[in-house]
């Protein structure tokens, strides 16, 4: 997700300080990962030079002079192209997982065990989110599931991939 895009959308409601835009992204979509206040300000430096926010309004505080951004028409403009673009389905070439399995063949190591943690450590995590899932609102819900279709398409590869181990070995080896 597009940091900037995302503000953008953000200010449609109505100006915000970057503080109360950083709330509101992590309420919303940072639960996991909130923004630092660089990222924020930063994004909303980058806004500001390309003519997507204006500063609506500059307000003394205690510390630096608290700015006010309010979205342009420009940004309203680039939300509705972002909106409306379809995003690329990721399809997952180069895998991590992959290259472990591979590269635990071609040094000797188990492969069997490795995809065995990696499918244990799949699933504690589909557990969790399973349980957050049912404690959670609708946004929670619904993020939970995107994670877990993920780790369940992953789940199907990596049984997949161990019962197709004597014959990647044998590829690898070759």
């Amino acid at each position: 997700m597009g940091i900037g895009s995302t503000f953008l959308g953000l200010l449609e409601g109505g100006p915000r300080h970057g503080y109360d835009l950083k709330r509101a992204y992590d309420e919303r979509f940072g639960a996991d990962r909130p923004l630092s206040y660089g990222q924020v300000y930063a994004t909303l430096a980058r806004l500001l030079k390309n003519g997507l926010v204006e500063v609506d309004g500059v307000e003394p505080g205690a510390g630096p002079e608290r700015k006010r951004y309010a979205i342009t028409d420009a940004g309203v403009t680039d939300v509705e192209q972002w909106l409306s673009e379809p995003e690329k389905p990721e399809p997952y070439l180069q895998s991590v997982l992959y290259s472990k399995v591979v590269l635990a063949l071609l040094t000797g190591r188990s492969a069997t065990e490795l995809l065995d943690a990696q499918s244990s450590e799949h699933l504690r995590l589909m557990r969790e989110l399973t349980a957050r899932k049912r404690g959670g609102d609708i946004a929670d819900q619904l993020i939970c599931d995107h994670a877990l279709f993920h780790l369940e398409a992953d789940l199907r590869w990596l049984e997949l991939t161990a019962a197709r181990l004597d014959a990647l070995a044998g590829e690898v080896a070759a």
